[in-house]
């Protein structure tokens, strides 16, 4: 599983002194990135191809707080793919210093051409990476979200 520390910044806190809500999507959005870069797939080699990850929809779960400063351990996992790839479900959990799971944001999203602006089936080289990315147990097949 891919796993990066993080810490809750200043600017991550809300009105109630934990982490806001739109937080714990800016990290899991880093965190994706993050985890892209790694595969040799970093930003510039996003703009080179003309493409990017576009978010159809979020979902976050709250179970505990975070706190100014604190450290947190945040995962990655594919949670759903589509045949062609064109479509993906990205989970990320948030995990505190002592152990406790404290968010899990699952992420529906797949890929645009940022010439036509318009959802497409990454490039073989990159759907391979995403087929070899870890799973959560709950991994399901997506239905393709482009057309013949």
């Amino acid at each position: 599983m891919f796993e990066q520390t993080l810490y809750a910044g200043w600017g991550d806190m809300d009105f109630n002194a934990h982490m806001k809500n739109t937080a714990y999507l800016d990290k899991s959005a880093d965190v994706r990135m993050m985890y892209f870069a790694q595969q040799g797939y970093p930003a510039s080699e996003f703009l080179r191809l003309k493409i990017g990850p576009v978010v159809m929809r979020d979902e976050l779960e709250y179970f505990r707080e975070i706190h100014l400063l604190e450290e947190m351990k945040v995962n990655l996992a594919f949670a759903g793919l589509s045949d062609d790839g064109s479509r993906m479900s990205i989970r990320n959990e948030f995990t505190r210093a002592d152990g406790k799971l404290a968010a899990r944001v699952t992420t529906i999203g797949g890929w645009m051409n940022l010439s036509a602006r318009k959802l497409i089936a990454p490039p073989p080289a990159l759907f391979e990476v995403m087929k070899l990315s870890p799973q959560t147990a709950d991994f399901q097949r997506l239905a393709s979200s482009i057309g013949p």
